[in-house]
């Protein structure tokens, strides 16, 4: 943002309240102030219920003691989500004009991923993923028709790289019936194959051009998307304590998961948002690379409260888990959130071995945590805000040191 009063002149693509129907083009990817929009976040927080939805089943497969068939379905259902979120976020970044027909076909993928929402315990309680394909397929079928419509004012390269939008997410679409009339043993088989296929189109699609997304609204996209999911990692450990309170009046044993968990996902917080990643998405490689490699953030950030929620249940006796394994279901996706991040973001922005070193490190001592007992997650949460600590107290000493060097450099 500057301080000037002049506003910055918009790109041909960028939204204009005069009419209800405009021409769907390209926004500038230089385009000044941009920022994400209330339907934006109006479609983020529909999609957070899905993957509240996927916790809450997440919790009852592990805490009935079938953790892999439940990170395997837990897996499977969130790629949905994630998948269906991103493709949406990169074409609005894109081509977002804000008239009549592009809300209500957005609204359109907002009832989508409801009806995935609604089918998501039948997949995993009795691996029925109908509902989860018809909502899927809402989804598929309305952000096909965004590119098909860019496509008609669009020409060349571009006209393009969008029919191959629209044309790959159909017949991906076609493939993943396979979920739903395959055999069983057969469906994790597909969900590879066809989330393999679904991460191609992209690639083929902007082979010869690449779409005008806007570096700095989709970071800020995928930043508050993370700050949602968080949130509902904080509110489904709150529920989770405070309906173990209500039937049990254990508090004292709860507290340290609840003060554990909020150290967890304060760290969490902090340590996504330490660094302005927008200057590192300077080509459209580096970016699918970047935004491909948030399934593991956004998955392993909501996986964290389900963990808090299988704790609790363990520590109130509604479990019949062990200390460690109920540990486990905390500190392994935390220390994947934390190798995540620094994959992503962090490593980019880190000077000297020390610095890159404090969260492989972290993620190493939060696994460690799994073996202490009742008190594991409490250690995690202090091993992760250590972190914090030592990660602004090596990057303050990083600039008072350069400070001292620019200080004493002779000018001239």
């Amino acid at each position: 943002m500057t301080s000037s009063s002049t506003p910055a002149p918009a790109s041909p693509g960028a939204p204009h309240p005069s009419s209800p129907v405009k021409r769907l083009t390209a926004r500038g990817r230089n385009e000044a102030h941009r920022v994400s929009s209330p339907l934006e976040l109006f479609f983020d927080l529909c999609f957070v219920v899905a993957i509240a939805q996927a916790g809450v089943q997440l919790v009852h497969a592990v805490g009935t003691g079938h953790p892999g068939t439940g990170v395997l379905d837990y897996a499977m259902l969130f790629f949905a989500i994630w998948w269906a979120w991103m493709n949406f976020s990169w074409f609005a970044s894109a081509y977002d004009n804000d008239d009549v027909p592009y809300r209500v076909v957005t609204l359109v993928q907002i009832a989508g991923v409801l009806v995935l929402a609604a089918g998501v315990s039948q997949g995993f309680r009795q691996h029925e993923f109908l509902a989860v394909w018809l909502g899927y397929a809402i989804m598929r079928v309305a952000m096909a028709t965004q590119w098909l419509r860019a496509a008609r004012t669009a020409g060349g390269a571009e006209r393009q790289a969008t029919l191959r939008y629209a044309c790959g997410v159909l017949l991906c679409q076609v493939g993943w019936l396979g979920l739903v009339v395959l055999p069983q043993p057969a469906r994790p088989w597909v969900f590879l194959v066809m989330a393999v296929l679904e991460m191609c189109v992209p690639l083929f699609a902007e082979r010869n051009h690449e779409t005008s997304w806007h570096p700095h609204h989709i970071a800020e996209r995928y930043g508050l998307f993370t700050i949602i999911v968080l949130g509902e990692t904080i509110s489904a450990a709150t529920v989770a304590v405070k309906s173990a309170v209500d039937r049990h009046s254990a508090l004292g044993e709860l507290l340290p998961i609840a003060g554990g968990g909020l150290l967890i996902v304060f760290s969490a917080w902090w340590i996504y948002f330490v660094v302005p990643i927008h200057g590192h998405l300077r080509s459209s490689k580096r970016a699918f690379l970047w935004g491909y490699g948030h399934y593991l953030i956004f998955a392993s950030a909501a996986a964290i409260g389900a963990g808090l929620e299988v704790s609790v249940e363990q520590t109130v006796g509604s479990s019949h888990l062990s200390a460690t394994a109920a540990s486990a279901a905390v500190t392994l996706p935390t220390a994947l959130y934390l190798l995540a991040v620094w994959a992503l973001h962090a490593r980019h922005f880190k000077v000297g071995l020390a610095q890159q070193l404090v969260l492989p490190v972290t993620a190493l001592l939060v696994l460690c945590c799994t073996f202490l007992g009742d008190r594991a997650v409490l250690a995690a949460g202090l091993v992760c805000a250590a972190a914090v600590a030592t990660g602004v107290t090596l990057t303050a000493r990083t600039v008072r040191a350069e400070r001292a060097a620019t200080a004493t450099t002779p000018a001239g």
